[in-house]
């Protein structure tokens, strides 16, 4: 750790994000999957029931703010890899699709507990806090545009 710590601003969170994705888009490619298809997986699969698959697509645009299209494209390619299911318009997770999900959980949650290790509950709640009011304000801005 720095001794000085720069102030949090969107380098500093860009330079975080891109670390971490790039540890979790490691563990992905041993997996031949993809950043936005464990984001999508994770969608269906922590809705805990099937989804209308245009639902999917807006909670998937949501979180990647990615066009629309990208995010069916990423859907039909779960759709071909046999991670998901479509029946009439809801989408909803196979057991092959749960079984990488929990296998790719398992693999980043141990990298994960090594990175946050040491870093005080406290510390942890504010920069939450902070990520969070930070979130809000950006896509209320994107909104605006």
């Amino acid at each position: 750790m720095t001794s000085t710590a720069p102030p949090v601003d969107s380098r500093v969170i860009g330079l975080a994000h891109y670390a971490a994705r790039a540890v979790l888009e490691r563990v992905l490619s041993r997996h031949d999957a993809t950043f936005p298809q464990q984001i999508t997986l994770r969608s269906v699969i922590v809705a805990d029931r099937p989804l209308a698959r245009e639902a999917l697509v807006a909670l998937v645009v949501a979180s990647l703010k990615a066009d629309r299209a990208e995010v069916h494209a990423t859907v039909d390619q779960l759709l071909a890899k046999g991670l998901v299911s479509a029946d009439g318009g809801t989408v909803r997770a196979t057991d092959a699709g749960r079984a990488l999900y929990e296998t790719v959980s398992a693999e980043s949650g141990a990298v994960s507990a090594r990175i946050y290790a040491g870093i005080p509950a406290g510390d942890r709640a504010v920069a939450g806090r902070v990520l969070a009011l930070i979130t809000e304000r950006a896509d209320a801005e994107l909104a605006a545009m």
